[in-house]
């Protein structure tokens, strides 16, 4: 089996969804990477290529993908590619390719701070140096 690392930013929050059988859950989520790249005539270009991704690691999806990978988020994935193959409600048969989450590393977990925490931050900052004797 092939082994695939993918460094990208995640497109939207990912899916916790609950496997109906078993009642396992897993993640599920969407991993955009750009390459950047020079033409023939010198010009820059960009090319971004999305993956469908699945972990079906129960602990990984729910302790550390559900609390911490947001929408942009910056993650370095490495997994196997997989077919997946389902039938739609028009009754066609359709064929992707999905990314099988073996490892997960999330590269930038801070939420940005609300402008109102930042002012109450540099508020009490303040509020400190003006306490101090010398």
């Amino acid at each position: 089996m092939q082994s695939v690392t993918v460094e990208g930013y995640l497109a939207a929050d990912p899916s916790i969804l609950t496997a109906q059988g078993s009642g396992k859950k897993r993640a599920s989520f969407r991993l955009l990477e750009t390459a950047r790249f020079r033409r023939g005539d010198g010009q820059p270009g960009e090319r971004t290529t999305g993956f469908n991704c699945v972990c079906f690691n129960e602990a990984a999806a729910e302790g550390y993908i559900a609390p911490f990978a947001r929408k942009g988020s910056r993650v370095v994935v490495t997994g196997h590619v997989e077919n997946d193959t389902w039938t739609g409600q028009d009754g066609l048969v359709h064929y992707d390719l999905r990314l099988v989450v073996e490892q997960l590393r999330i590269k930038s977990r801070r939420e940005p701070a609300e402008p109102a925490e930042e002012a109450e931050r540099a508020e009490t900052e303040q509020d400190l140096d003006d306490e101090i004797p010398f």
